[in-house]
């Protein structure tokens, strides 16, 4: 048996100093040797402790906490921020809670990370769905429209909150700002889950032109960030922010303290507390060069045969409202989907975050530099050196957002049966391509031949989907 499995694998790959187009967003060590955290970074088991005095308590901030979270409320422009160490998904469930009451309805995206559908079941919470537009090219999700949440408002004036991902995990922003505006005008709450977003504030900040505005600036009532993914925290590190009064605090820390762990660990609020500080004092000038060495991948990308990148703002500004961070790459022109891409990228030590059928997407960060750019584009323009162009062979990945699966009450009984099995049949719990952690199909709906066909797929591809087992069965509601 090997010893020590997870740290000699972390070692092994720290070893080949591989360029990181996933999260985390710190992408190493380095952003904080350059700022001088190095201290932290040397002495980390030390610091690594529970409530002593002087340390404060998450759950009755009064002290070096209190004054954290201040800092973050201070940099987001919120009314209030609270430090979340059970990731951004412990953050979205508190939310929810907070402003839905048990039997209440809430309205989501369809196409919600899981952890939004885990809350309905926690809070007993009825789901109506509000579903994304598609965006037929590339086969992925694209914006939640203002009129879509305005339907599922005069549809069900009982409902008590709307919540929504923006950016979605491609990047691409809804119009928050017109989305609020209908959600408060029926007097509702706003929730956004803004997980792949907690930059877009800060760009902003620096006058980066052509980069969405942040939810926190368009009028959400509740943001939840995760500051891991795309800034210098920890892994698990997130970001709550309540930004008006249509939900009280009071009730949002009782449900906060009901889902975060009783043993918050120090080193990932001390890493939140550094984020801040970097942000504080040099987050003009990292946001600056961040931006302006994606601009310098977009344009260089247009020169790589083969090659397309959605929203590339020289080709089609203006088409898409896209987070450039996310650098979404199609090479099917080339011959090559997303798997294929991804393992020629790995073999040239680029790791990227998520292959969707003919889409690779790269998750950039605070941590990359110019330098990551560059190893990117050469490594493109020798993958597609000597490859003759063909016809794309279109992957269409979410068309069952589009079809709308047809939605019966949660089963209560349930049973296992093969996957093959399943058309017909109620699914009674989720099946989660992962990531990005979007339920394909979700409890009530029901499975079809051709969602059974793609998860399938999925599988032969070697991809994880939660709720499959390794005896491809699902879990379905007993007839």
């Amino acid at each position: 048996m090997t010893t020590l499995p997870i740290l000699n694998f972390l070692i092994r790959h720290a070893d080949k100093h591989t360029v990181s187009f996933h999260m985390p967003g710190h992408k190493g060590s380095a952003i904080y040797r350059r700022f001088g955290y190095e201290p932290f970074l040397n002495r980390i088991m030390d610091c690594d402790i529970t409530e002593i005095p002087g340390a404060d308590n998450l759950f009755q901030t009064e002290g070096i906490l209190k004054a954290a979270q201040e800092e973050y409320a201070n940099l987001y422009g919120a009314r209030r921020s609270y430090l979340l160490i059970n990731g951004t998904s412990g953050g979205v469930i508190a939310a929810i809670m907070a402003a839905v009451p048990k039997g209440k309805k809430l309205i989501l995206a369809r196409n919600s990370h899981k952890a939004i559908f885990n809350a309905l079941v926690l809070a007993g919470i009825e789901p109506v769905y509000a579903y994304p537009e598609m965006i037929h090219e590339y086969g992925i999700s694209g914006v939640i429209t203002p009129e879509e949440i305005e339907r599922c408002l005069a549809e069900n004036p009982d409902a008590e909150a709307v919540i929504l991902p923006s950016p979605n995990y491609y990047g691409i922003c809804s119009d928050i700002r017109a989305i609020a505006e209908v959600v408060h005008a029926r007097g509702k709450v706003l929730i956004v889950d803004q997980a792949h977003g907690a930059h877009l504030k800060f760009f902003s900040d620096a006058g980066c032109a052509g980069m969405p505005r942040s939810a926190e600036e368009q009028g959400a009532d509740i943001t939840v960030n995760s500051i891991h993914k795309t800034l210098a925290s920890f892994t698990q590190s997130a970001l709550l922010n309540l930004n008006s009064d249509r939900v009280d605090s009071y009730v949002l820390e009782d449900k906060l303290q009901m889902i975060q762990s009783t043993s918050p660990s120090y080193l990932l609020m001390a890493s939140l507390d550094i984020n801040a500080d970097i942000l504080k004092r040099h987050g003009n000038e990292i946001m600056t060069n961040w931006y302006e060495a994606l601009l310098f991948f977009y344009r260089e990308a247009k020169t790589i045969q083969g090659l397309s990148v959605i929203g590339n703002p020289f080709d089609d500004a203006g088409s898409i409202s896209l987070d450039l961070t996310k650098i979404n790459l199609d090479m099917s022109a080339a011959g090559l989907d997303a798997a294929e891409l991804e393992h020629q990228l790995m073999d040239r030590g680029i790791f990227a975050e998520l292959t969707t059928g003919n889409i690779l997407m790269c998750m950039t960060g605070i941590g990359n530099t110019k330098a990551d750019m560059e190893r990117l584009l050469a490594a493109l323009r020798e993958i597609s050196r000597g490859r003759t162009a063909v016809q794309p062979d279109k992957k269409p990945v979410s068309a069952v957002f589009e079809a709308k699966l047809s939605l019966f009450p949660v089963p209560q009984d349930k049973e296992r049966i093969p996957l093959v099995a399943g058309a017909g049949r109620i699914c009674a719990s989720a099946i989660i391509p992962y990531p990005p952690g979007i339920p394909f199909v979700c409890p009530g709906e029901m499975l079809t031949e051709e969602v059974i066909c793609y998860i399938r797929d999925l599988r032969a591809a070697g991809e994880k989907v939660i709720g499959v087992n390794d005896h491809d069965e699902i879990t379905v509601g007993k007839q």
